[in-house]
């Protein structure tokens, strides 16, 4: 379909000093654009641009523009988190799933949302490819939409299907998608991934996120039988085994026989696959992170990390003591939704120490670390010395529990420590 195209220049110019601008997330995030409104920093003032994390680069979020772009960070990734410390951004604290009703209910409103879609199609639809999450509510919210058409943007299937009149300015790029590589699991890896894959039973609903533990599990899911995908995003690690027909969605109730998320990041070699691809569906963040949903399927199997576990078994994973280093996500809604799910099996899975040797799992969590999970929600803990089952467990089975998990040469220092505080 023929359409007005005009340049990045062009197009940002609509944004004001004052302006509330979205832009769309993760390998979505259209950097032409991003660029553009930048390069107007000398003429805008006091724009707050906010966003989940984004791959590529945040040149908005240099210090040096402090009096032009304010970074509200819904979750923080590592191109913004200097703003926290630097005073030109902030950390808005809300559940993945809920992000979408911030926008629809006017809890935050925004003038302009930056997004980046596929071609349309000859009906005129374009996809927004490999990012839904809260993007189509941003889009119904702002006054102003400005979108990258990218001959690069791979055709997604599901929520995320835009009518291009829906778009007020519309820049044409071909641009490669930013790749998140992600380095081989090591060996501490590789054995908290033996450890989880034994506990995945054939007909699993799966929900776990990028990194090297949830690629170390996948890799041990070959012989596996009749999986599902039920996640907020996944990467390379699943293409396998949906070919192989180890994922294939046929256990599944809700979205029987589909892989349902609604982001994606990884290499080139995904981005191909799902283009055009039915087997994977795009929902919302409101729909893939819905607790009443999640649970629906059967022995849904959520994968989530922390950066410290307490001995009563609460989580931190979005800061570091007071330091705000990542976000809430959708760690609870999925944490939850295995709970409920009949033989579900949620699943907080860390290395026992830190690269600097410093004991994760602890008897206190730092002062001001947030809690993400609470005492009462958490199953399962893994590490690479075993697995400790919480749940239903008083405090003193859990202490010794984790301590039986944690890293040989803390263990007696941990339990001493909470036990000196004489907390029971």
């Amino acid at each position: 379909m023929k359409f007005k195209s005009t340049t990045a220049e062009e197009a940002v110019k609509i944004i004001k000093s004052n302006d509330k601008v979205y832009i769309q997330a993760a390998a979505a995030a259209p950097q032409t654009l991003i660029n553009a409104m930048t390069a107007r920093h000398e003429e805008l003032r006091n724009v707050t641009v906010s966003h989940l994390h984004i791959e590529g680069e945040a040149p908005y979020a240099d210090p040096k523009y402090k009096d032009s772009f304010f970074v509200n960070s819904f979750f923080i990734g590592p191109n913004v988190r200097h703003t926290l410390t630097s005073g030109n951004g902030c950390y808005t604290p809300v559940f993945l799933g809920e992000l979408p009703n911030l926008f629809r209910r006017n809890i935050i409103d925004l003038n302009v949302a930056l997004v980046s879609v596929s071609p349309p199609d000859k009906h005129g639809y374009c996809s927004l490819g490999v990012t839904v999450a809260a993007t189509l509510a941003a889009i119904e919210n702002a006054d102003y939409v400005i979108a990258e058409v990218n001959s690069k943007m791979p055709r997604t299937h599901g929520d995320g299907i835009i009518h291009i009149s829906e778009i007020d300015a519309v820049v044409e790029v071909d641009r490669e998608l930013t790749n998140h590589n992600i380095a081989e699991p090591n060996n501490t890896e590789r054995i908290i991934g033996d450890y989880i894959a034994e506990m995945i039973e054939d007909g699993s609903t799966l929900q776990m996120g990028i990194g090297n533990i949830p690629n170390a599990v996948l890799s041990r899911l070959h012989n596996h039988k009749n999986l599902g995908i039920h996640t907020e995003m996944f990467s390379d690690g699943v293409v396998d085994l949906i070919l192989e027909d180890v994922i294939n969605g046929n256990n599944k109730k809700i979205n029987h026989g589909k892989a349902v998320t609604t982001f994606l990041m990884g290499s080139k070699r995904l981005y191909e696959y799902v283009d055009d691809n039915p087997f994977v569906e795009m929902k919302e963040a409101d729909y893939t992170n819905n607790v009443g949903l999640i649970s629906q399927n059967p022995k849904v199997v959520s994968i989530n990390s922390a950066i410290e576990v307490d001995l009563t078994g609460q989580v931190c994973a979005d800061s570091i003591g007071m330091r705000m280093y990542s976000g809430v996500g959708g760690q609870m809604d999925f944490i939850r939704g295995a709970s409920l799910s009949e033989g579900g099996k949620p699943i907080i899975a860390l290395p026992s120490v830190t690269k600097k040797g410093r004991s994760r799992i602890v008897p206190f969590l730092q002062p001001g670390a947030g809690v993400v999970t609470t005492r009462a929600h958490v199953h399962y803990v893994v590490t690479e010395y075993g697995v400790a089952n919480l749940y239903g467990q008083c405090v003193k089975t859990r202490i010794k529990e984790l301590v039986n998990i944690a890293h040989p040469d803390h263990r007696e220092a941990i339990e001493r420590a909470y036990r000196d505080n004489k907390i029971y």
